[in-house]
């Protein structure tokens, strides 16, 4: 289970306002890494969260017994580092969310197997937004036993 992961964004404050619309929660200032971070908190059962640190912040590992911290870096434009978050909303208002933003988004069904919203934060981050029917075949599809036998079947992934 994913309790929160973090992102970066070229306005924290903005992305994290956005991204609390989406999942049902709040943005929140998030100072433990960076004096400008913020997090999208939302009121569901696991904490689910979001933190977003100005574009180009770096985690460290901290000496001794201390915690991470963060330092700026430079700013690449694209990423690896995406997630999937559900929401209680209906595509046609994920994607009327993006339309506002300027962001790009469209629907896209992943392996044949389950339909996401593909959101571009800011035009360079990627984040897969899934819809309540979406979360269904999402749980349904994604599991230990349906992978390994997409693999062993050597179905198109």
């Amino acid at each position: 289970m994913l309790f929160h992961m973090s992102i970066a964004a070229i306005d924290p404050h903005h992305v994290a306002e956005v991204l609390a619309e989406l999942i049902g929660g709040e943005a929140l200032p998030f100072p433990p890494v960076s004096e400008n971070g913020w997090v999208a908190l939302s009121d569901d059962a696991h904490g689910t969260s979001v933190e977003v640190y100005p574009a180009g912040t770096l985690l460290r590992e901290a000496e001794g017994d201390a915690d991470a911290y963060g330092e700026p870096g430079g700013v690449d434009r694209f990423t690896a580092t995406h997630g999937a978050f559900g929401t209680t909303l209906e595509t046609e208002e994920v994607l009327a969310i993006a339309r506002r933003e300027g962001w790009p988004a469209k629907y896209r069904k992943r392996g044949g197997m389950f339909g996401v919203v593909e959101l571009w934060i800011e035009g360079r981050q990627m984040m897969e937004i899934l819809t309540p029917s979406m979360q269904a075949d999402y749980l349904a599809t994604m599991t230990r036993a349906n992978w390994g036998a997409r693999l062993g079947a050597g179905a198109p992934l």
